[in-house]
């Protein structure tokens, strides 16, 4: 688990580390930007939604649940249809439904009707991107994937930095009907990085060769194999612990702001630092990660990642005015950038290329439960206790934790089930070569015998060059 997974692909061809993966390595973060910052740019329209249908923050707080629930929950049909159909034309779909969604909510006349349309069509359109874009990126890149993740991974922050006042102009210019239209032309550019997702070919065989290959693909849709890697079952607890509280803080920290009676543009102001911080925190990790002594040891550095999550929440909590909280979104944006450009490169490392995309998809389900969990836990608590204190608090003690059994579980459980079979074959080979050494006493007196017995017949031979003509020059 600690260690990086070396394979070809299931093609059978080595990752290029450049060429046309810098292309494909353009798409992802595209489909990345996309995929994360969409659920938080369309709050802009929240209010005038409101407006129209007469209800609550509440129900339309439903539209970004429903996308982020598709994007997450989805994942094993991703998988499936990824393993059954390839990469490119599930992207070309994802993208047609990505944007149709979207252009059919600017025409709904119900808060239903939008959560069927830009909740969750639009939300499976990105989850069709978002899952087979890291499948590509994962078999483009081998030497340079940490760099490659952490790059695409930057595509949230700066999305979000763009797409927020974008939303607000377009709602300011066309109404929320005229911002949803324009939004969902914007979401058919994922066809244009679905096109850019070339497979990579594979050698040349011969067709009796090829047959068993696609047969044992069409198979396997959904490989549940990876469930007995424990380094994979470790990641999976550890990753859905993690997301319980990791999403907390930038959900409240805008509100806390206002409870301390900030202004609303003082306190939006928050979220544009983390996001500025994250943009770079996430490229510089990636180069971090990719050094020949930190790369192995990758599932460390993100357990580290996760306890500076942790730590900052705690101290976090402790902020009694706007300075506070501006060096808590500073340092939250750089161990948020950690986590963001790590998790997938170190479930990667895990499983390797082959069994990726049955794994990413299983992962995502799990941590599906955890994102909805998270911020209504957190409300909750917020309610009975009326102080953001104790919600930064709960945040931090989670994912703290989560570092914890991911680290600890990667260092005793698995490393020793890997010594114990290594201890064993070298018991048996000690066994078998003390066993040889007993039988090589009498092998030694038979051949000493016979030396000596030859001295004695040759005597005038001992210590004379035997010359032979053929060897003569």
């Amino acid at each position: 688990m600690g260690a990086v997974v070396a394979d070809d692909g299931p093609t059978g061809v080595k990752a290029p580390d450049g060429g046309w993966g810098w292309a494909v390595l353009f798409g992802c973060f595209i489909i990345t930007g996309f995929s994360y910052a969409f659920p938080k740019a369309v709050s802009v329209f929240f209010k005038e939604l409101i407006r129209e249908f007469g209800i609550g923050y509440s129900d339309t707080a439903w539209i970004s649940s429903i996308l982020l629930a598709m994007l997450y929950g989805t994942g094993p049909l991703c998988s499936v249809c990824v393993n059954r159909f390839g990469c490119r034309p599930v992207m070309l779909v994802g993208g047609i439904f990505a944007g149709m969604g979207m252009v059919i909510a600017s025409f709904c006349t119900s808060i239903v009707q939008i959560y069927l349309t830009a909740g969750v069509i639009t939300g499976l359109g990105l989850a069709l991107n978002f899952q087979p874009s890291l499948i590509m990126l994962n078999r483009y890149f081998d030497k340079r994937r940490p760099l490659a993740n952490g790059l695409s991974a930057a595509g949230s922050p700066v999305f979000l930095c763009a797409l927020s006042p974008l939303g607000q102009i377009l709602q300011h210019e066309y109404g929320w009907r005229g911002g949803f239209l324009i939004l969902g032309g914007m979401l058919l550019n994922c066809c244009v990085c679905g096109a850019l997702m070339r497979p990579l070919e594979p050698p040349k065989q011969s067709e009796a060769a090829k047959e068993p290959a696609e047969k044992k693909v069409k198979k396997k849709l959904l490989d549940f194999s990876v469930f007995k890697d424990g380094g994979f079952v470790i990641y999976t607890v550890a990753a859905s612990i993690m997301v319980l509280g990791l999403f907390v803080p930038p959900v409240f920290v805008v509100s806390y702001a206002k409870d301390l009676r900030y202004e609303d543009t003082k306190a939006a102001f928050l979220l544009t630092i983390l996001g500025f911080i994250d943009i770079f925190a996430r490229p510089i990790c990636g180069i971090v990660a990719g050094l020949k002594w930190v790369r192995p040891r990758c599932v460390y550095l993100f357990s580290f990642a996760m306890v500076f999550n942790g730590f900052t929440d705690l101290m976090g909590s402790m902020s009694v005015d706007y300075s506070g909280l501006v060096v808590f979104c500073i340092f939250f944006g750089i161990s948020y950038g950690m986590v963001g450009a790590l998790q997938f490169e170190v479930l990667m490392a895990i499983v390797g290329t082959q069994k990726f995309s049955s794994a990413i998809g299983l992962v995502l389900l799990a941590e599906a439960v955890a994102v909805l969990i998270g911020p209504p836990l957190g409300g909750k608590l917020l309610d009975a206790t009326g102080r953001y204190m104790f919600v930064f608090i709960l945040a931090g003690i989670e994912v703290t934790t989560s570092a914890f059994v991911l680290a600890l579980g990667n260092f005793f459980c698995i490393k020793k089930k890997s010594e114990e079979p290594q201890t064993k074959e070298e018991a048996a080979e000690r066994e078998e070569l003390n066993k040889g050494e007993d039988k090589i006493p009498e092998d030694a007196k038979v051949d000493s015998i016979e030396v000596e017995q030859f001295l004695k017949d040759e005597p005038e031979k001992n210590g004379e060059v035997v010359t032979n003509p053929e060897t003569c020059v």
